[in-house]
């Protein structure tokens, strides 16, 4: 049952507590969705989020009842026989009513509120109920007689729609002849729908119509509400003329005053109705998006950073550095006229984690000396950042998606400048393998066996050619030692040179796979910073407007 039927003490319990709340929640939603959400209900929402402030400023339990209607309704007859006196204007020149007047109920001082309301005809209302019978009373009522909503002058048109806003609790006033009016269920009623709970319908000048004819109205009437939205609808049948129905609506007047409701009540009904218009304008959830997840971007980075090249370099240097340990110690000396492949592109790693190098300064004021990225990398990228917006924003409402692909879009130069800072500032250190240093010792003492061979054989000879007594060689097996340590020395250390080569292949290939998973962890990072953040933001203020849009609408 509608509390403002018979029978019911009060209209439904807002607490200011849960309006200040809701309307706090509306202009959070505001304030985050911002230029994501459409200008014209936001507007509205704004306009409702001020009166909520004015009108719980305003000190005083009133209720502001406004009777409204179309021309020739009667609503300045009925507004005469609610306050007891002839206050309104009545006559047959249309329109007759160009301002609103007032009747106010009760000693409590209620200028401060006509004074926002922009009403300056007030009329006070002499004793409790004026000219109606009720059970209960009328002390604190505000009765409002408003200009035609459909009058010929355009001023009295915007004069009643303006203080439509502001009011409590509206009657809508029709009659036998202009009850199926549309503009009045179209423009009106249906607009406010939501505010079901602080509606009255009244189909006046009923004194016109036999009884059967007024039940046919009423269930039209009746019928027409409920298409409008205004559900379990009941039409009070008035006539000012006789009386009939004054008590009917008198009544209703006076449980919509009391306990002074039906204001909160119809500032919570703004909020909703403005919360429920900015609804649409959000999606009912946000996709869930990371750099760690996001594979084709961060390999779409990657390759335009020159990840391949660098991880390139880095096994080539590792095999060029295993060679340097490693290899045959007669022909190291060669590895030092090749250009190493990391010096080339200014990513000199260094080996150990002792101290700060040069190339590490370098670093750090430079930039690298990778290629730029070719077109098909950047196209790649482009590729990749319009799949994650769209992956992002594709569920999103239009205003929201192109938020989000403007945020998945930075700037290029930015882009290469960060990327290529994450390459030079990713770790390419290593430890020099256990192996490198066992192998070089052995590849050490096998070349001071060959020396020490060759040396033998020099000196056999040149004992031999001054003819000294010859000196008895030793022998191994059937093998004289010189030759076993020169020949073995060098047939050892060359094959040992060819395993530890196959060996640095293998290493290489790890070694290039732990660089890679660096400077992929570095990439990532920029994407999220550059790429991921921003789109990032834009979901969380999504997420925040549709939460706050669905507090307000809980008031």
């Amino acid at each position: 049952m509608s509390p403002l039927r018979m029978g019911s003490a009060t209209i439904k319990g807002v607490s200011a507590e849960s309006l200040t709340a809701a309307s706090s929640s509306l202009q959070a939603a505001i304030d985050t969705g911002g230029s994501e959400l459409p200008p014209a209900p936001v507007s509205k929402a704004t306009a409702v989020v001020t009166k909520v402030a004015e009108r719980t400023a305003l000190v005083g339990g009133h209720t502001v009842v406004a009777l409204a209607g179309a021309t020739g309704s009667g609503k300045s007859s009925l507004f005469n026989q609610l306050v007891g006196t002839d206050v309104a204007t009545v006559g047959a020149r249309r329109p007759t009513t160009s301002k609103p007047t007032a009747g106010v109920w009760g000693d409590e001082p209620a200028g401060p509120l006509l004074d926002w309301l922009g009403v300056a005809t007030r009329h006070h209302v002499e004793g409790d109920k004026g000219g109606v019978a009720a059970v209960g009373s009328l002390d604190g009522l505000v009765l409002l007689d408003l200009p035609d909503f459909d009058s010929r002058e355009t001023s009295n048109r915007v004069e009643a729609e303006r203080v439509l806003e502001l009011v409590d609790v509206f009657v809508w006033v029709t009659d036998p002849q202009k009850y199926a009016d549309a503009r009045l269920h179209d423009d009106y009623v249906s607009a406010l729908a939501t505010h079901d709970a602080v509606t009255i319908v009244v189909l006046n000048q009923v004194d016109r119509l036999s009884d059967s004819e007024i039940k046919e109205c009423v269930a039209d009437l009746t019928r027409l509400m409920t298409r409008d939205g205004i559900s379990k609808a009941t039409v009070i049948p008035t006539s000012a003329r006789t009386g009939r129905g004054m008590d009917v609506l008198g009544q209703r007047l006076s449980n919509a005053v009391s306990g002074s409701n039906a204001a909160r009540a119809r500032l919570a009904a703004d909020v909703r109705q403005s919360a429920a218009a900015l609804r649409p304008a959000v999606a009912d959830a946000e996709p869930t998006i990371a750099a760690k997840g996001e594979n084709e971007l961060v390999d779409a980075l990657a390759r335009a950073a020159g990840v391949p090249t660098v991880v390139r370099a880095v096994e080539r240097d590792y095999s060029m550095q295993a060679v340097t340990h490693t290899g045959w110690p007669m022909t190291r000396w060669v590895q030092k006229l090749r250009p190493k492949p990391l010096r080339r592109l200014r990513l000199d790693a260094g080996r150990g984690d002792i101290s700060v190098t040069q190339a590490d300064v370098r670093s750090v004021l430079g930039r690298s000396s990778l290629p730029p990225p070719t077109p098909a990398a950047r196209a790649a990228v482009d590729l990749a950042t319009r799949r994650l917006a769209d992956k992002a924003g594709s569920a999103l409402p239009t205003r929201w998606g192109d938020a989000v692909d403007d945020a998945a879009a930075p700037s290029g130069n930015a882009m290469s400048d960060a990327l290529d800072q994450a390459v030079i500032h990713t770790s390419l250190r290593s430890r020099t393998p256990v192996w490198w240093r066992v192998v070089g010792i052995i590849q050490i003492l096998l070349a001071l066996a060959v020396l020490s061979g060759a040396l033998w054989f020099v000196v056999l000879w040149v004992l031999g050619w001054l003819q000294f007594p010859s000196i008895e060689t030793p022998m191994w097996g059937p093998l004289p030692w010189p030759f076993v340590l020169l020949f073995g020395g060098v047939v050892t250390g060359l094959l040992l040179a060819l395993v530890s080569r196959f060996l640095a292949g293998i290493g290489a290939r790890r070694r290039g796979a732990v660089i890679n998973g660096r400077l992929r962890d570095s990439i990532s990072v920029v994407a999220d910073e550059r790429i991921l953040a921003p789109v990032t933001a834009i979901l969380e203020r999504h997420r925040d407007t549709r939460k706050h849009l669905e507090a307000a609408a809980k008031v």
